[in-house]
This record gives C-alpha cells, sequence and structure tokens, in this order.
C-alpha cells in the first residue's frame, strides 16, 4: 500500500534556513519538494565530488573483500585525509596500469631485436658509425644482400616468417636508401622493459597498503561524502524556495507521513517566525510515493521499482501483481533441480549482508521455492522425470496439459486487473465513469466461466455457452459497453465510441491473453533442453552401453564424462532460462497487467532531508 502523506507550506525567514534545514535533517521525517532543479556549475562540480565519494566508497567495499586487502591495516585520522590518499593511490596506480600496459606492448615489438645498448649506439654515432634499423620483407633483404652498396654493411638481428629484422651500418659520409620500414629503438630493450615492468607491479602491490588503510577508514570517508549530500540538500531548498518581500522570506513545500505529523508539528512549532499550513495530500498534488507492505510483499518492490513507483492516491500493485510474479518464474523455470540450485544461491546471499542484498536474497530463495515446488509437480528434476522413480503420485503433463492452463491464467490476471482499475476509477470519478470497462469486464468473466471452465472438466451448474442467464450478463455487458460507456454523452456519439473501443479492446485483449503463452513456451524449451544435455551425456560418454559385469574402475572414464557434460549443459540452460524466468514475468506484469489494472506512475519517491552519515 501507499503510505498517506501530509502537505506541508512554509513560511519562514530566510536568514532561518540554514538552521531550519539542519534540523529539518536531524529529525529526518520531511521531504522538502525540489523538483525540477537545475544544477549551476558550482553545483555541478559538487555533484562530482559527491559522484567521485560514491565511487570511492564503492570500489573501497569491494577492496574489503579482496585477498589483497590487510585486515589489521591503521585507519586514517580524518575522512577526509583517507579520500585524499585514496585518490592520489588510484590516480597513481591508474598511472603505473598504463605504464606497465605501455611497456608490455612495446617490449614486444622490440623482442626480435634482442639485447643492444642506446648508449653504445649513440657512442658509436659520435665516432662517425651510424646504425640505422629497418623491418622488411625477406626478399628485400636477401636482394640488398646479392646486390652490396659501397660503405653499408648489413647485419640480420632477427627473423620471423613474414618479415626481417636487420641493421644498416654506414659512415657519416656514406647514404643508403632501403626499401623497408625505419625503426626508432626506444631506451631499452625488452629485457629491461621486463625489468621495469617488474618493478612496477612492484610499486603497484604496494599501493594495496594504502588502499586497505583506506577501505578500513570508509565509514569515516562515508561521513564526508554526507556533508558534501547535505551541502547539496540545502542548495536544492535554497534554489527551489519561492522568494517574498524582496527575499526576506522563503515558502517551502514539503511532505510527511501522517504517522509522524505529530513530530513534524513539534519541530515546525518551536520556530515563532514560522508560518505553516497542512493539508493531506490528493492525487492531484505531485506528491512523493513511500510503500509501506508486509515482509512478503516488500521483496516484490525491488521488481515493481524496475518500472516505476505507483502514483499517489492509486492503488500499489505490488502485494498483488508478487503471487503471480512468483508463480510466473516458477512456470518458466519449470524443475525442481534448478529451483534448489537458485534456492542455495539465495541462502548463500544472505551471508553478503547490506538491506539491498538480502532483499534480492530473500526474493531469490522465495521465487526458488515455488519453482521447487511446480517443478516436482512437473515431474521434472535437471531433465529427469521424477514419475520414474515415484509411479503412484499424479504430475502434471506439462507439455501435454499446460498450453491452455497458460491462457487461463493470463485470463485471470487480465481480470484481476479490470476489477482493480474499475475499483480506481469508481473511487476517483464515480461509478458511472465505469460502465465501459465494467461492460467489458462482465462479457470476459462470463465467456471465461461459461465457455473456459468446461474445458478443464469444471462448470457452473446452469451457465454455459447455450444458458438464458449467460446470454443476459452479455447482453447487459453489451449495453454498458456500447450505450453507457459515457452516460453524460449522447447515445449514439456512445455506440460509435463503443464499436471503436469494441474494435481495440478484441485485439488488444486477444494480445494480452496469447502473450501468456510464453510461459508455457519457455517452461517447456528449458524442460527440453535438460532432456537433450541428459542424453547427449549418457551416449557421448558411453555409460550407456557399458556391458555387464565390467569393474569399477572401467567406469571412471565415462562417469567423468558425463560429469563434465551435465555440468556444462545444465550450467548454461540453468543461466539462459534463469534469466528468461526473470525477464519474461516481468514484462507480463509490467505489460499485460499493468496496462489493464490502469496503473499510473508517480513523480518521485519520498526522500526526507536528514543526516547521511546515520
Amino acid at each position: 500500500m501507499i503510505s498517506k502523506m501530509i502537505r506541508y507550506d512554509i513560511v519562514l525567514y530566510a536568514g532561518e534556513q540554514e538552521r531550519f534545514v539542519d534540523e529539518l535533517r536531524e529529525l529526518g521525517l520531511v521531504d522538502i519538494t525540489t523538483t525540477g532543479w537545475e544544477p549551476s556549475e558550482s553545483d555541478r562540480a559538487l555533484l562530482a565530488e559527491i559522484d567521485a565519494y560514491n565511487k570511492a566508497i564503492s570500489h573501497l567495499a569491494s577492496f574489503a573483500s579482496s585477498p589483497e586487502y590487510n585486515a589489521s591495516a591503521m585507519v586514517y585520522n580524518t575522512g577526509a585525509e583517507a579520500y585524499e590518499c585514496y585518490e592520489a593511490a588510484r590516480a597513481e596506480r591508474q598511472r603505473i596500469q598504463q605504464e606497465i600496459a605501455r611497456l608490455e606492448k612495446q617490449a614486444e615489438e622490440v623482442a626480435p631485436w634482442g639485447r643492444f645498448s642506446i648508449k653504445d649506439i649513440e657512442r658509436l654515432a659520435s665516432q662517425g658509425v651510424n646504425i640505422r634499423f629497418f623491418v622488411a620483407q625477406p626478399a628485400v633483404f636477401e636482394r640488398l644482400l646479392a646486390e652490396p652498396t659501397e660503405g653499408v654493411t648489413f647485419s640480420e638481428v632477427g627473423r620471423t616468417q613474414s618479415f626481417v629484422y636487420f641493421a644498416a651500418i654506414t659512415t657519416e659520409a656514406t647514404s643508403v636508401t632501403i626499401d623497408g620500414q625505419e625503426v626508432r629503438l626506444p631506451s631499452m630493450d625488452a629485457e629491461a622493459m621486463r625489468a621495469e615492468i617488474k618493478r612496477l607491479e612492484s610499486e603497484n602491490l604496494a599501493l594495496n597498503e594504502v588502499f586497505s588503510r583506506a577501505a578500513a577508514s570508509r565509514e569515516m570517508i562515508a561521513a564526508e561524502g554526507g556533508k558534501l549530500k547535505e551541502q547539496l540538500q540545502g542548495l536544492k531548498v535554497g534554489a527551489m524556495a519561492q522568494r517574498e518581500a524582496d527575499g526576506r522570506l522563503m515558502i517551502l513545500e514539503g511532505w510527511a507521513e501522517a504517522d509522524t505529523v505529530d513530530k513534524v508539528d513539534a519541530l515546525l512549532g518551536a520556530y515563532p517566525n514560522l508560518i505553516y499550513d497542512r493539508r493531506d495530500a490528493t492525487i492531484d498534488d505531485e506528491a512523493p510515493v513511500k510503500l509501506k507492505n508486509n515482509k512478503f510483499a516488500r521483496l516484490f518492490e525491488l521488481i515493481g521499482a524496475m518500472y516505476a513507483l505507483p502514483k499517489y492516491g492509486t492503488i500499489d500493485l505490488t502485494a498483488i501483481f508478487g503471487p503471480f510474479y512468483m508463480l510466473f518464474f516458477a512456470i518458466c523455470l519449470c524443475d525442481a533441480g534448478y529451483g534448489l540450485v537458485l534456492l542455495l544461491v539465495g541462502l548463500a546471499l544472505l551471508k553478503k549482508g547490506g538491506e539491498s542484498m538480502r532483499q534480492a536474497a530473500w526474493l531469490s530463495i522465495v521465487c526458488a521455492s515455488a519453482t521447487v515446488a511446480f517443478g516436482f509437480y512437473a515431474n521434472s528434476f535437471f531433465g529427469v522425470a521424477i514419475s520414474d522413480y515415484a509411479p503412484v503420485i499424479k504430475f502434471l503433463d506439462f507439455q501435454q496439459d499446460f498450453f491452455s492452463i497458460s491462457l487461463a491464467i493470463g485470463v485471470f490476471q487480465i481480470l484481476v486487473g479490470m476489477a482493480i482499475n474499475i475499483y480506481m476509477q469508481t473511487k476517483l470519478f464515480g461509478f458511472t465513469s465505469t460502465f465501459g470497462l465494467l461492460g467489458w469486464f462482465i462479457i470476459l468473466l462470463s465467456g471465461s466461466l461459461a465457455v473456459g471452465l468446461p474445458m478443464f472438466g469444471l462448470g457452473i451448474p446452469g451457465f454455459d455457452a447455450s444458458s438464458p442467464i449467460f446470454y443476459g450478463c452479455i447482453g447487459v455487458g453489451a449495453v454498458l459497453m456500447l450505450l453507457l460507456n459515457n452516460v453524460k454523452r449522447n447515445p449514439l456519439i456512445n455506440i460509435g465510441a463503443g464499436l471503436w473501443d469494441a474494435y481495440n479492446n478484441i485485439t488488444g485483449l486477444l494480445s494480452d491473453v496469447l502473450s501468456y503463452i510464453r510461459l508455457f513456451a519457455i517452461g517447456l524449451s528449458g524442460g527440453v533442453l535438460a532432456q537433450v544435455f541428459n542424453s547427449l551425456a549418457t551416449g557421448l560418454s558411453g555409460i550407456s552401453d557399458m556391458a555387464p559385469g565390467t569393474p569399477w574402475y572401467g567406469y571412471i572414464v565415462p562417469v567423468i564424462a558425463v560429469s563434465i557434460i551435465l555440468l556444462i549443459g545444465h550450467g548454461i540452460n540453468l543461466f539462459m532460462s534463469a534469466i528468461s524466468s526473470f525477464v519474461h514475468p516481468m514484462r507480463l506484469t509490467f505489460v499485460e497487467f499493468y496496462k489493464n489494472a490502469g496503473f499510473e506512475m508517480g513523480q518521485r519517491s519520498f526522500d526526507p532531508v536528514r543526516k547521511m552519515n546515520k
């Protein structure tokens, strides 16, 4: 559900802004509207600095879990000192890594020239002996040797299949033109470069101590970054406040949760020169949104946030789409063994710490548990039929029966979405505004009960496709849809609009329902691939053709081959199936369900000004 918000309009002296905002931070319960804020050049510099602090904290947190981290490293005296040392070490490491990459590339290029000394070459040049270095094709070099030039000596240094590396030795008075690429040798040969690379690697390794100290001091660095964020908060509030009385008064718009208004009122009442007005937020306000759900639904806020928060004053669909998403995930993965692997992964992630990581871990655990249950019912454990080992249990024939079930699930979720849309429109605009949508809901529900249920061996006595009650429901729905879709409009115009809506709804609903076939298709493809990898493992390894009486050591190689094929095959299939199971239920939620439920996006989330280092 969406937490109820209270709007505050606050008027205070501009000179008290800093103290007032600081006390709001201490309270941490009021969101001051700063929507539409455009940063200045100085503000952009502050934003860049905040981003740099965030990246530093993220990098140091990652470094703290790496083998290079020294857990006994001493912390710095202050967060500012720790950040400065970190930035200097990061820049130095970047320089060293770039230099190592340059030297490695250059060492590879200069390796064919072997050992040489630039000083010796320069000393010979000062005595009138010039040495120039060339790279040419073998045919060119052979021609140079066959046609010697007076005063020029050619000496081969190295050779590859395509090129010859050679030196041309001349005196000052001799010039030579060679059909090849002249090379200017660097100051070091390949061996000296490799020695320099080792020295740089040692320097790079020594920087780990600086990073370890900074990682141990990252809470202090976060506190310094928090001060910058608080500074940015103050800039936003001051920039977006409305100025009156020649700038001496400021008018602020703020928001607080209804559960905390007593604390907010107490703070505002402590300012004798402050005036405020409060009222309940409405759907027409651009109020911030905060979701308040139970533990189960809160897990799926992570999914909903990938699309958008609901608009204030509408319905939070998280608790409604959560069970559907969990079911869709299980259907798409459709294997108890794969679900068990993801369950173990989720349990392992619980130990990683961090609120967002724990939320993702619990979401994985919930969806994986559903997958284990549905995969068992669908008779699949790593592609192996469970019924072969438990023949007395009746399993679902997924390939034979689930095509129609997937369509039924789609119709059911669409009906739930339409019911939510009807309720929301009734709440906002009155019951008469929903007649057109209600007509379609009645027609779709009646058709599902009268035609759909008998396809599954079920049915409502006296209510089928030929019963008068069914035709009566269809008639009521048609009247609402065609004649009363807008009670304030001329009936003839309603008929035309209703027919146009009928065309759009028929094609739209058909497309929406057919989209749910992807549940069947993805689950089936993953199951078939699992069976294929099992067949490949037993066929390619030859273990299925082992003769009876083969000694135990004869099974060693086939078992190893089977294990490798199964591990690689099921690993690939699990990875691809898990991605599909994550993405496609999300698409069904955000496109088909949200559309039929009349979902509206919110502008922003509830983000009160607060102390950033708490």
